[in-house]
């Protein structure tokens, strides 16, 4: 996780110069000014080598784990958001409202996650609506309705059972108000948990951004992404299979991490796990 951070920190940020990174090369263009030349094996100039435009593998790598990132902080922080919200409705709120959103997040569970943002996508590019930003934005917006109902069934579950728990009963007998009793009492017990599914969360938003960017309806070029390197990597993989390995061991690492992380985290805030 540190490493994977300080990649994303250190890597290439603008297209026009480049005043420190860990590569000298930008993700964007040709490492030659007058003529690409492509496939250039693993050497301490390019570690991970140049793919089929003689742009720096490395320099793309780096840029992708920023985006990456980004896009899994930004859906989880709407995931968490919404979800929260709808599951705390889902217990106190009218029984009709209450109703009505939880048979909402029912519904969100009969669409696939990959073809319900696929849909939105599609939605918004067909639309031409802005969207703040940016590239990024489109598949941010997707992602980000397809990430809640889980946590929103989770957090529904979790209230349901701390609302009658003596510490919320005792001060509900004081005279607090809902709207107290769920923010000093019930979602701070449920502080660890959620950041623990959200590190589980971020790695499947992740391997889905860089599906969408495979499939080539995600991030745009020239914006690099983990999943169109490895897509264009695939088109060339009999006569260069080395490029696969780059993108496809980043992204695989990083999903390892984040969901090791988040196992972690959750058997040390569960108060029966031995581990504690």
């Amino acid at each position: 996780m540190v490493f994977l951070v300080l990649l994303a920190m250190f890597g290439p940020t603008v297209r026009e110069h480049q005043l420190s990174s860990i590569s000298k090369h930008q993700p964007y263009t040709s490492v030659y000014d007058d003529i690409a030349d492509p496939f250039q094996k693993h050497s301490p100039t390019f570690p991970f080598g140049t793919d089929s435009q003689g742009r720096d593998n490395l320099a793309r790598i780096a840029a992708g784990a920023r985006i990456s990132l980004t896009v899994g902080l930004i859906v989880e922080i709407i995931a968490l958001v919404v979800g929260v919200t709808v599951g705390v409705l889902g217990v106190f709120a009218p029984r009709w409202i209450a109703s009505a959103v939880m048979r909402l997040t029912d519904a969100m569970f009969a669409f696939p996650d990959i073809l319900l943002a696929i849909l939105i996508i599609g939605i918004i590019q067909t639309s031409k609506a802005q969207i703040p930003g940016g590239k990024l934005a489109p598949v941010i917006a997707a992602l980000g309705v397809t990430s809640w109902p889980s946590i929103a069934r989770l957090v529904r579950a979790q209230v349901a059972t701390l609302k009658d728990r003596e510490f919320v009963v005792a001060a509900k007998a004081t005279g607090a108000s809902t709207f107290y009793n769920v923010t000093r009492h019930i979602l701070p017990q449920l502080a660890g948990i959620l950041l623990a599914i959200a590190m589980i969360d971020i790695a499947g938003t992740i391997l889905a951004e860089s599906t969408l960017s495979f499939l080539g309806i995600g991030v745009q070029a020239p914006e690099p992404s983990w999943g169109s390197m490895i897509n264009n990597a695939r088109e060339n993989m009999n006569s260069y299979p080395a490029q696969l390995i780059a993108p496809c061991l980043f992204l695989s690492l990083t999903c390892f991490a984040l969901n090791f992380v988040g196992d972690g985290l959750r058997s040390y805030f569960d108060p029966k796990s031995v581990s504690r």
